[in-house]
């Protein structure tokens, strides 16, 4: 596998709490810092125009009214929290933004002349990373955001489920928990962002036989989360018919799921557990997409 491959899978060099110290950096202004041109420099000003947006920017939905109170914010109190930036590869003379665009947005609508920024030296890939890291700790992120964001973090850059944990302040479990909600069809995670469903309500869909279903009966009834759990577990029949298994199909329990997860995050490459009902034995798939990918796992079998 080449060098490049293995270092933005592996998390980069610096590691994920060095990138995490980047984001949590605070407002304190720095006296040194008084020109634009002082890179790595702490809190300085630079014209709003002199600012780029990042084009692999993750987070796409930036809505109006969340953009419209900002500014009103940024008009009577400032910029209160610098935007992580770097020198724009495509132009020395400009920044592109790492972390910050919804406040570079809503300075814009506040008409800013300039804006507070820390410049970092990042390449594309620790760019990429902090802003995943920036957009996790957003106090409005839904679930399914939030989830998505692990996901990233664990596919592109293979850090595991207790790195996470670590560097984000988070419980192991919780983000456990979270990223089996990605386990869930499309409109039912549909549900859990516009906020129809809990996150509670979606646990339990996990290991229903059709959770689709299921959960437009629970949207649709209003039903809380233990109504909920007994639904999934079939243990009442006066509220919905009893469904039948999918023919030839096993479905696999929650924690099965979790721990393909895991060895997916720590391999880098898709993973597949299938066990025999009942038994002890079944098959452990893992998948590689490409020769470098197949050597790599060969010399870690291989000791």
């Amino acid at each position: 596998m080449s060098a490049e491959k293995k270092a933005e899978r592996r998390g980069l060099g610096r590691g994920l709490s060095a990138l995490m110290a980047d984001v949590n950096i605070g407002t304190t202004e720095s006296a040194e810092a008084s020109t634009v041109e002082r890179s790595n420099s702490a809190d300085l000003r630079v014209p709003i125009e002199m600012v780029r947006p990042n084009p692999d920017q993750p987070r796409r939905v930036f809505t109006q009214d969340d953009l419209d109170s900002l500014a009103d914010s940024i008009r009577e109190k400032g910029v209160l929290q610098p935007l992580i930036v770097r020198r724009d590869p495509d132009d020395a003379e400009m920044y592109q933004i790492v972390a910050g665009e919804r406040r570079w947005r809503a300075s814009q609508l506040a008409q800013q002349h300039d804006i507070p920024v820390l410049v970092r030296e990042l390449s594309d890939t620790e760019s990429l990373e902090v802003a995943i890291i920036e957009n996790i700790q957003r106090a409005d992120l839904n679930p399914v955001e939030e989830a998505q964001g692990y996901r990233q973090l664990m596919d592109r850059f293979g850090h595991t489920q207790e790195r996470l944990a670590q560097a984000l302040g988070k419980s192991r479990s919780h983000i456990a928990n979270m990223l089996r909600l990605m386990s869930l069809p499309e409109d039912v995670l549909g549900f859990l962002a516009a906020g129809d469903l809990t996150t509670g309500h979606a646990r339990a869909l996990i290991t229903a036989d059709d959770p689709s279903a299921l959960a437009r009966e629970v949207v649709q009834k209003g039903l809380s989360v233990r109504e909920t759990e007994r639904l999934a577990k079939g243990t009442t029949s006066n509220t919905t018919a009893p469904r039948k298994p999918n023919a030839g199909k096993i479905e696999k329990d929650a924690d099965t799921r979790a721990l393909e997860l895991d060895l997916g995050a720590n391999l880098g490459m898709s993973v597949s557990i299938d066990h025999k009902p009942n038994g002890e034995s079944g098959a452990l798939t893992i998948k590689y997409a490409s020769l470098d990918e197949l050597d790599d796992l060969c010399r870690r079998l291989g000791g």
